[in-house]
C-alpha cells in the first residue's frame, strides 16, 4: 500500500476514535455542562504539549453482545503532557463512550499510564467521569479496579496523586481519588458515592437526591473526602495548574523555587491579634502577613475549619502551614481537624516541604460525642504525624497553648526543630480560669468576695505559668519574639534547617492510629 494511502487510513482512524461515542453523546454531555475527555485535557494541559498513548486500544470482551462492539479508545484517553512546563501523566475517562465504564482495557490503559508516572516519578492526574464498572465485563471490572487501587498505594508518597471528579464517580471507582493525595470537585458535576440513591431507596426505603448524597459541596463540606471545590471546570484547572507551582515531580525533589517578594502592605502583623485573648480573629491573615506576595492556597476550605491547612512561600521557598483557627471553635483540636492536619503533615513530610505550625489554642475539645467519635484515637493521629515528621518543622505559638493541644502542635517535645513565642502567648495545662477554679478552689469559697478573689487567683496564676518565658526558661520555647520578627524568623529557620538529616529507627514501618 502506498504511503500516502496508509497515513489517510490513518488519519480516518483518528478520526473516528475522535467522535468517541458519537455526535449524540457529545451533545449530551455538553448540555450537562460538561467537557468531552480529550477537551478537558487539552484545557488542562499547556498547549500543544499532550501525547496520546493506546488510541485505538479496543475491548477483548464476548458476552452480552460485546462482541465486535467498538468503544473508541475504550472509553479512557492516557497520555503525558506538561503544565507550567513541568511534565506530568494524565487519563480522562470518557462518559461519551459506554458512560466510560472501567472493563479490563480501559483498567489496563489507566495502569500502563500509572506505571509510567510511577518509572518516570512524574505526577499523575486522574479525570474521572464514569457509570462504574462494565457489568458485561464481569469479574474482569472488579480485577481492574484492584489493580489502579494497588498501585495508587504503591505511588503514594512517591509521586503526587491528583484526582478530579468531573461527573459520576461510583461504587468500588471512589476508592482510587480517596487513596490519592488531593481530590478537586466541581458544583453541580461532581458525584461520588458507595451505593447510589435507587439503592438507598430500595434498602432504606428513603428518599435522596444525587447531589445531597454525593455532590461536590458535600465532599468538602461534610465529608472531607474533597480538597478543592469549584464552581465550574476552569476555576478546577486553574486549581491544579496552581498546586502544581507548589509541589515537587516526586519525593527526591525539592518544589520549584521563584523568586522571593515580601508581604503585601495591607496585613500588618502588629495588628491582627486581639490583646483580648478572648477575641477571635482570622489566622489566615497572619499566614498571608509572612508569605511572599501574601500567598496562601488553603486546602480543605471549607471541612474541619477549626484547623487552616495550606501552601504558600517564604522568600521563595514552599511551606506548608498548619494552623488553628480561633474564628472556629476557638481552634480547638476535634476528631475531624486532627485527621486534616495529620494528613497534611504527611503529605509535607513525604514530598519535602518544610512545615510551619501556628499555635492558638485551648486543647482538645471535650464532650461525650466527641469522646464517643474516638478523639483519642484520632486526636493521637496529629502526635503521630508531627513526630514521624523528618522535614524542617518551625512552630510559633500565638497566643494560646493549653494541655494536650500545646503537645500535639509542634511542639519542642515531638521534635519541632525551632519554637518560637510571641510575647502574649500563654503555654499552660489549662486556661488560667479552670486552673484557677481547681487550685484555688478552697481560699475562692472562703474568701469575703469569691469573685474578687477568683479574679484576683486568675492573674497570679497567669503570671506564674500562662506565660511564655516559663517554657522559654526550660528550653522549650527557643525564643519569644515579637510578631513583626516572625517572617524574619521564618527565613532564618528555613535556610538554616535546608539540608536537615535525621536518623530514625530502623524498621519497615510504623503502626499510625488509623
Amino acid at each position: 500500500m502506498p504511503i500516502n494511502k496508509k497515513i489517510r487510513e490513518l488519519h480516518e482512524k483518528r478520526e473516528r476514535v475522535l467522535k468517541g461515542g458519537g455526535d449524540k453523546a457529545i451533545e449530551k454531555q455538553k448540555a450537562l455542562g460538561k467537557r468531552t475527555a480529550r477537551e478537558r485535557i487539552l484545557s488542562l494541559l499547556d498547549h500543544d504539549s499532550f501525547s496520546e498513548y493506546d488510541m485505538f486500544a479496543e475491548h477483548e470482551a464476548r458476552d452480552f453482545d460485546m462482541q465486535g462492539k467498538s468503544l473508541p479508545s475504550d472509553g479512557v484517553i492516557i497520555g503525558t503532557g506538561t503544565i507550567s512546563n513541568a511534565p506530568v501523566a494524565i487519563f480522562a475517562q470518557d462518559f461519551t463512550v459506554a458512560g466510560g465504564s472501567l472493563g479490563l482495557m480501559h483498567s489496563r490503559k489507566i495502569t500502563k499510564i500509572m506505571d509510567h508516572a510511577l518509572k518516570m516519578r512524574i505526577p499523575l492526574i486522574g479525570i474521572n467521569d464514569s457509570g462504574g464498572a462494565r457489568i458485561q465485563e464481569g469479574v474482569n471490572s472488579l480485577a481492574g479496579y484492584g489493580e489502579i487501587f494497588f498501585r495508587n498505594t504503591l505511588s503514594s508518597g512517591v509521586i503526587p496523586q491528583l484526582s478530579i471528579i468531573l461527573g459520576p464517580c461510583a461504587g468500588g471507582a471512589v476508592y482510587s481519588p480517596a487513596l490519592t493525595d488531593f481530590v478537586f470537585v466541581v458544583e453541580n458535576i461532581s458525584k461520588m458515592f458507595i451505593t447510589g440513591p435507587e439503592v438507598i431507596r430500595t434498602v432504606l426505603g428513603e428518599e435522596i437526591s444525587m447531589e445531597d448524597l454525593g455532590g461536590a459541596m458535600v465532599h468538602s463540606a461534610i465529608t472531607g473526602n474533597a480538597h478543592f471545590y469549584a464552581r465550574s471546570e476552569d476555576e478546577c484547572f486553574d486549581q491544579i495548574k496552581q498546586l502544581v507551582t507548589f509541589i515537587p515531580w516526586n519525593n527526591q525533589n525539592k518544589a520549584r523555587r521563584f523568586d522571593p517578594a515580601e508581604p503585601l502592605a495591607e496585613y500588618n502583623i502588629d495588628e491582627i491579634v486581639p490583646d483580648d485573648p478572648t477575641l477571635p480573629y482570622d489566622v489566615k491573615d497572619v499566614i498571608k502577613a509572612v508569605t511572599d506576595s501574601s500567598e496562601f492556597f488553603e486546602v480543605q476550605e471549607f471541612w474541619a475549619r477549626n484547623m487552616v491547612i495550606g501552601f504558600g512561600r517564604i522568600n521563595g521557598d514552599t511551606v506548608g502551614f498548619v494552623a488553628n483557627q480561633p474564628m472556629e471553635m476557638a481552634g480547638v483540636l476535634d476528631v475531624d481537624s486532627s485527621d486534616k492536619a495529620a494528613r497534611f503533615i504527611r503529605y509535607c513530610d513525604a514530598f519535602n516541604i518544610p512545615i510551619i505550625t501556628f499555635v492558638d489554642l485551648p486543647g482538645y475539645l471535650p464532650g461525650v460525642d466527641q469522646e464517643h467519635a474516638g478523639v483519642i484515637r484520632h486526636g493521637a493521629k496529629i502526635l503521630y504525624s508531627y513526630s514521624e515528621a523528618t522535614v524542617p518543622k518551625i512552630t510559633v505559638i500565638l497566643r494560646k497553648a493549653y494541655g494536650g493541644g500545646y503537645i500535639a502542635m509542634g511542639s519542642r517535645h515531638l521534635r519541632a526543630d525551632f519554637v518560637f513565642a510571641w510575647p502574649g502567648a500563654e503555654i499552660a495545662v489549662m486556661g488560667p480560669e479552670g486552673a484557677a477554679n481547681i487550685i484555688f478552689r478552697r481560699e475562692i469559697a472562703e474568701a469575703e468576695d469569691p469573685e474578687a478573689m477568683r479574679r484576683q487567683k486568675v492573674e497570679e496564676y497567669k503570671t506564674k505559668f500562662a506565660n511564655p518565658y516559663v517554657a522559654a526558661q526550660k528550653g522549650y520555647v527557643d525564643s519569644v519574639i515579637e510578631p513583626y520578627e516572625t517572617r524574619k524568623i521564618l527565613v532564618h529557620a528555613i535556610s538554616v534547617s535546608g539540608n536537615k538529616s535525621v536518623s530514625m529507627p530502623s524498621k519497615k514501618h510504623g503502626i499510625p492510629p488509623f
